[in-house]
């Protein structure tokens, strides 16, 4: 007899559904078994105007970042009033004094917003220690220099594929325009303790209709380690031990992606984020037609969760020699020259930049 479950490919996609995934809803109940964080909320209005503002710089106050150019020599010989164009307009000193307190306590802190971390524009920083800050400048520069970001002010964005309210798909229109729609959300600013992760022990795992199936490696290069039969086996009985004991009980919904680094050994670990079942979710090496599948087969044939992995550099999957989120990727003198300029004022800047140095 099939005994096959027939699953959607997806859950449905609620408001409260993608909120449950916010770094706040989740982080109190999973403290004890994830990395220590602060939560700063509600972020302010002028905030997020700076969040959402054209030019990368950092706030008035925020810095301990070096006084000279790396352009040439004779920009430090410019006017005063040349100083004056490029001064932010922005200052946050209330904010400022959060950030450094964390720092204080933590040593470094890495950022994230309600769901997302600037991973994208980890190469602003020193590549020795990628999304280490020890500054609100640092902090704030991350923020700024990333696209994937973006995703947690825009409300749109946040809610992208939700059903909406009832009145809504009535054709009612509030007084609030597209914002008004949503139930409330609050930007805020998470700051974790920072440590150096080995991206080869980050795994992404799957949970679908209250069944852990599939695991895949996070981090898309080859790493050879991974390929033995015995650390294979010692990785999903460890993540799936973690699961039963830690999640399970504790995670209400029945279907959510969780992110899990694991310890040198192989044995231990801690959670690193929660993410909902949803496209926007990055399924990795699985598609979600696949992923579906395994939901849907009998829970007495697939008791073991899928691992996949990337088992040589030719994989398909493997990343190659250009740097991750390269798209994203601008020269520093561009954000230096940046600071304070709208898009038009920047362009031309740049361009004369370009022609003196030719």
């Amino acid at each position: 007899m099939n005994s096959n479950i027939h699953l959607d490919l997806f859950p449905e996609q609620t408001p409260a559904y993608i909120l449950s995934f916010q770094f706040s809803s989740w982080y109190p109940t999973f403290s004890d078994v994830s990395i220590k964080s602060t939560i700063i909320r509600p972020l302010s209005g002028k905030f997020r105007e700076y969040l959402e503002s054209e030019s990368v710089f950092v706030p008035v106050g925020s810095e301990n970042v070096p006084a000279e150019s790396t352009l040439s020599d004779d920009e430090g010989d410019k006017s005063d009033d040349d100083e004056e164009d490029v001064t932010p307009s922005y200052t946050f000193p209330e904010l400022d004094a959060q950030i450094r307190e964390c720092i204080t306590q933590y040593g470094a802190v890495f950022p994230k917003l309600n769901f997302t971390s600037p991973r994208d524009a980890a190469w602003i920083l020193p590549p020795s220690s990628p999304l280490k800050c020890t500054s609100p400048a640092d902090v704030y520069l991350l923020l700024k220099s990333s696209d994937f970001v973006n995703h947690d002010v825009n409300l749109d964005s946040v809610f992208e594929g939700c059903s909406k309210p009832p009145a809504v798909e009535d054709g009612a229109t509030s007084a609030g325009g597209n914002a008004s729609i949503w139930p409330p959300y609050e930007l805020e600013l998470v700051l974790r303790k920072w440590y150096a992760v080995t991206p080869s022990r980050e795994f992404r795992c799957f949970v679908r209709d209250g069944r852990l199936i599939g695991i895949t490696q996070r981090d898309t290069n080859h790493y050879d380690f991974l390929n033995e039969i015995a650390t294979q086996e010692k990785i999903v009985n460890s993540i799936s031990g973690f699961w039963e004991e830690k999640i399970k009980s504790r995670r209400k919904d029945r279907d959510y992606i969780f992110d899990f680094l694991l310890t040198r050994d192989l044995t231990r670990g801690h959670i690193l984020d929660f993410n909902p079942y949803a496209p926007r979710t990055d399924s990795l090496l699985f598609s979600y037609e696949e992923l579906r599948d395994l939901a849907s087969s009998s829970p007495a044939e697939t008791t073991i969760p899928e691992f996949r992995y990337i088992d040589s550099p030719s994989h398909p999957a493997a990343s190659r020699n250009a740097p991750a989120h390269q798209h994203n990727m601008v020269p520093y003198e561009a954000i230096e020259l940046s600071s304070g300029k709208d898009i038009d004022e920047f362009a031309e800047l740049w361009k004369n930049q370009i022609q003196e140095s030719t």
